[in-house]
């Protein structure tokens, strides 16, 4: 099961770091493979609320279902996401960073794939690394940018 967590020192307050987390309309901004993240339930975020994760990969295109299984203001937001080849659990926690103004954000994604999806599991977890790191450079960049 392709697993990996990177943590990150973000220069700017936890509040704002979960903000960009918990907007789903703003996942393009800093998923790669995101091109949109649909709150199918409406309304503000919740444990619970229904999501539609849409996805651009090397070509190819493909929808996931979702849901917030945990979300706790200002410091944790965990997501599943599920299709017929894998389960993805999709992870931050955010805490309060070393210095005043600063947040420690760790984001763990965890792969299960199933079915035909096996056969991705070696890519997958080659992968990984590499999806993580953009994601937090990108949520990063966002956070200390303001935007």
């Amino acid at each position: 099961m392709p697993n990996h967590a990177r943590t990150e020192i973000v220069d700017a307050p936890p509040a704002a770091v979960f903000a960009i987390l918990d907007d789903v309309t703003r996942a393009p901004e800093w998923l790669g493979r995101c091109t949109r993240l649909d709150n199918l339930s409406g309304g503000p975020t919740a444990v619970g609320t229904r999501l539609k994760y849409h996805y651009k990969d090397a070509g190819r295109t493909g929808v996931m279902d979702g849901e917030v299984v945990a979300r706790e203001q200002d410091r944790k937001l965990t997501n599943h996401f599920t299709d017929k080849m894998m389960d993805v659990t999709v992870d931050f926690d955010v805490e309060p960073g070393p210095d005043a103004g600063q947040t420690r954000l760790t984001h763990t994604i965890t792969i299960d794939t199933k079915g035909f999806g096996k056969v991705f599991t070696p890519l997958i977890s080659r992968q990984l690394p590499g999806q993580t790191e953009g994601a937090m450079t990108e949520l990063k960049r966002l956070a200390e940018s303001g935007s």
